[in-house]
């Protein structure tokens, strides 16, 4: 029996930088940190050599090419594996901006790889999730998501043309790290999306629009901004960025903001936020805001009718909890 627990992220800014129709043409820049939600899969030998999958849905099967779960079929494929019981449990819903398709299929292949005895890298992890979700099943998506389950932490994350990712983490001090994470707040507006339909429709819109394609250069130089005001401990800076980011980012599509989420955003923002934006593709989820923490019972008080979804840092990615012979 095998468990593996991945974390779920939060990209703060670049999003959309990291699909490749963009970063083929210009280096790719996000910065986002592993959160303290995540993605649990357990692996273990069937009693009766069948498959038994159990995620939100169950499914048993003698053949792998019956499987409707795309991700599972696809890991299973890659290693011709059958007479196994795969259950996995997720502390958030899918559809919700925190990249739970890519930790899923993170924690997939780290439990299928020790299942069958292999200890294989983060970042191998990481290149063959998108190998699976964006190459074989011809996702619109990005990269992001599977480097930063797999490696966890505070980061920033380059794509280069050449389909090489750098992972750098952030050099922070004791006190600039605990002043951003006391300063982050999250809320859950509802409201899940197919991120694949958001990101499509963003994707032709800034290969077809050269003036969304330059917001998306500008996006990965505050990308950049971010880190360097991070670095100097500048949290307000840091927000003052991320509220830029939201701006241009909700041009790349009209699928990414809404009115219930532009109010939102607003009372935020006049309750003292510096700056915010809406997780993951966009349509829904979660949002995230950095706020002063004098000013977040006021922010609390504001966005009442919106669940409050406290989290903390973490920083160890893809974790194998177990292996039981």
């Amino acid at each position: 029996m095998i468990g593996v627990r991945t974390p779920f992220r939060v990209g703060l800014v670049g999003g959309g930088s990291d699909m490749r129709k963009f970063y083929l043409k210009h280096p790719g820049c996000v910065v986002s940190t592993s959160i303290n939600k995540y993605m649990h899969v357990i692996v273990h030998k069937s009693f009766d050599d069948k498959i038994h999958l159990k995620y939100g849905q169950i499914e048993s099967t003698m053949s792998i090419d019956k499987i409707e779960h795309p991700l599972i079929r696809s890991v299973l494929e890659k290693f011709n594996l059958t007479g196994v019981d795969i259950t996995s449990v997720a502390d958030v819903p899918p559809g919700t901006g925190l990249g739970s398709s890519s930790s899923f299929m993170v924690s997939i292949l780290h439990a299928i790889y020790a299942y069958v005895g292999e200890t294989v890298s983060k970042e191998r992890l990481a290149r063959e999730a998108c190998d699976i979700e964006i190459d074989l099943l011809d996702g619109p998506l990005g990269k992001q998501d599977q480097y930063a389950a797999a490696y966890g932490g505070l980061n920033r994350i380059t794509f280069h043309s050449d389909e090489k990712v750098t992972v750098e983490p952030l050099d922070l001090s004791p006190t600039a790290y605990r002043d951003l994470e006391e300063s982050l707040v999250m809320f859950y507006i509802g409201g899940e999306r197919d991120a694949r339909i958001v990101l499509a429709d963003q994707q032709k819109n800034f290969s077809e629009d050269e003036e969304k394609f330059q917001d998306m250069v500008k996006l990965t130089e505050l990308a950049n901004d971010f880190c360097n005001s991070l670095v100097a401990g500048n949290i307000q800076d840091c927000g003052e960025i991320l509220h830029q980011g939201w701006l241009l980012k909700r041009r790349q599509s009209q699928q990414i903001s809404s009115p219930s989420i532009d109010r939102h955003y607003d009372l935020a923002m006049k309750c003292g936020a510096w700056g915010g934006k809406l997780l993951g593709a966009g349509g829904g989820g979660f949002m995230a805001f950095l706020c002063p923490p004098e000013k977040q019972d006021d922010l609390h008080s504001a966005l009442s009718d919106l669940r409050p979804f406290p989290v903390r840092f973490e920083n160890q990615g893809t974790t194998l909890l177990f292996e039981d012979e």
